[in-house]
């Protein structure tokens, strides 16, 4: 890409940065939102420690900052992400607008994250390949605009889901993103095999052939094949993981699924062949299954379905705990304390933040931020 030019343009703090710094470029910062060789190396001392980054789905100004807090709380690096359906929630009810939406939390992330000493990759969950056109490449388009003016990547990654469609045609609208993304240092998350479940309009269904949701050797050869020299990606391969909430037993996770998967792909080309694993529906899972995906190159974990409950449970407790205060009863007043939304946002931030710590923790992720040695 070359030298990023002098950051005169850059925001106040970055620029000020710099300045007390004696730095001129971007490259030159410690961001805590990294930079494309922050976010490659994050992937791989991960890889290389066998753990995983937590990658929990944000939609609005708290979430983000429960998240911050979260990671660095836990000094753990972590990723945030947005799908499609959140950047329509975030754009607002009259807008409906995924790619604004994502735009406006990914330039929040960045501010905010100025603050933190922990380093930070953003990036976008489930695209399905109908919405790609339309949501991926104007995403593609304002990081490449950010990058011609000096600035660092909007996002770091992106996800292309197209397991819905045939292999062979998974892998040939892959190939045209992953170049796409290549242009611009972006890392293109790719999905063969179907991961159960619903999330957030992801291509998953309850009633999905059980020989779906599990990915073979075959096919992660086929992936590695299809890829392989274009730029670098991340890999959903399926294990029977199931998007939402199930209770323990439920789903029949078979982690070694990756494991045989790895070492066709490494027997054939190469240890240099290890993919980075990306674990879908993680919510829910148990410990030593989670354990286990981290042997065999998990880099990166979902969760949204759990910190989704873990937001909204104190909500819940704080309204029926205050009920005569948030409703104006019999000709009452209520009380304005608790009805304030800042009185119940902040306990669902909290909430949300104590379970990503323990998600870093489960992921092992914990006290091993590389925040100020890349």
């Amino acid at each position: 890409m070359g030298a990023i030019p002098l950051i005169s343009a850059a925001p106040w703090p970055v620029r000020a940065a710099a300045q007390w710094l004696g730095r001129e470029t971007y490259h030159d910062l410690i961001m805590p939102i990294a930079t494309p060789k922050q976010y490659a190396a994050m992937l791989d001392a991960a890889q290389n420690g066998d753990y995983a980054y937590p990658a929990v789905n944000i939609t609005s100004i708290t979430t983000i900052n429960a998240a911050l807090k979260a990671f660095a709380d836990a000094k753990s690096d972590g990723i945030i992400q947005m799908s499609t359906g959140g950047g329509q929630f975030a754009s607002g009810l009259n807008n409906n607008d995924a790619v604004l939406g994502c735009i406006v939390l990914a330039e929040a992330a960045h501010r905010l994250a100025e603050r933190y000493d922990i380093l930070v990759g953003l990036h976008t969950d489930h695209c399905q390949p109908e919405k790609a056109a339309g949501f991926l490449k104007p995403l593609i388009e304002a990081t490449a605009k950010r990058r011609a003016n000096g600035q660092g990547n909007l996002f770091q990654s992106h996800m292309l889901d197209a397991s819905i469609l045939p292999l062979e045609e998974n892998m040939a609208i892959s190939k045209e993103y992953l170049e796409l993304c290549a242009e611009n240092e972006i890392i293109l998350e790719v999905e063969a095999g179907v991961v159960g479940g619903e999330e957030d309009g992801s291509a998953g269904t309850e009633d999905m052939p059980a020989e779906k949701l599990y990915t073979t050797p075959e096919d992660m050869l086929i992936v590695y094949e299809s890829l392989n020299g274009i730029g670098r990606y991340m890999f959903a391969a399926t294990f029977g993981n199931v998007h939402g909430a199930y209770k323990p037993g439920a789903v029949k996770l078979r982690p070694d699924i990756l494991k045989q998967g790895q070492d066709a792909v490494t027997g054939k080309h190469g240890e240099a062949a290890k993919f980075d694993l990306v674990f879908h529906g993680g919510s829910g899972s148990e410990k030593h299954q989670i354990k286990e995906t981290l042997e065999y190159g998990v880099i990166k974990m979902n969760i949204d379905t759990d910190t989704q409950y873990a937001f909204t449970r104190p909500i819940a407790d704080h309204m029926m705990t205050n009920y005569e205060g948030v409703l104006k009863i019999d000709g009452e007043v209520g009380n304005k304390k608790v009805y304030d939304p800042r009185s119940y946002l902040k306990k669902a931030e909290q909430a949300t933040a104590d379970r990503l710590v323990e998600a870093c923790n489960d992921l092992e992720s914990t006290s091993k931020t590389i925040f100020g040695t890349v």
